[in-house]
């Protein structure tokens, strides 16, 4: 019976590791942003020069032609553009873009873009997020509808899955509906 009990915490050990570092797992980018596609795309320049398309996770902006999509576009870019930044990736998504959180200095930019009332919290990407950042966007987006800010002002503010679907809209990536 004492035997086990090194094996036991050992095992536990191991599984708190696994844990602890799971969601730690990823890539970082450090780089300048040199282009913003739009509220939640933009381009980083690393050191060596390589361009990197990046999806800032947690969040989806308006379209570039739906209500609020220019000025979620402009407000990302007052944010970022020129500017040093660290993404923080987990993943790349279909279209070869990194999803990442990306931050200036300590600003988290896809929470910037939230508490602007320019960008929604993307709930059905929720679980890809620590519970600490889910609690912080779903906070922050609540704040923003509270006090009608940005797209919020809108009497029934479309959500871009909904308006990509509805319009039939091609989006940079070229499929009609997703983004």
């Amino acid at each position: 019976m004492h035997r086990s009990l090194p094996r036991a915490a050992l095992a536990a050990s191991i599984l708190a590791f696994a844990v602890s570092t799971a969601h730690a797992a990823g890539w970082t980018v450090e780089g300048r942003v040199v282009g913003v596609q739009d509220g939640d795309t933009v381009t980083v320049l690393d050191q060596a020069k390589a361009q990197h398309r990046i999806r800032l996770s947690g969040i989806d902006a308006p379209e570039k032609r739906q209500g609020f999509g220019e000025r979620s576009k402009q407000h990302l870019s007052d944010l970022v553009f020129q500017k040093p930044v660290e993404a923080r990736c987990h993943k790349k998504d279909r279209y070869g873009r990194e999803v990442c959180a990306v931050f200036v200095g300590q600003r988290d930019v896809g929470l910037e873009q939230i508490r602007a009332g320019l960008a929604w919290w993307y709930r059905e990407y929720a679980h890809e997020q620590s519970p600490q950042d889910r609690l912080a966007y779903e906070t922050e987006e609540d704040a923003a509808r509270r006090e009608r800010l940005g797209l919020w002002q809108d009497q029934a503010p479309v959500a871009p899955w909904d308006w990509r679907r509805r319009s039939g809209h091609r989006t940079s990536s070229g499929v009609m509906g997703e983004k």
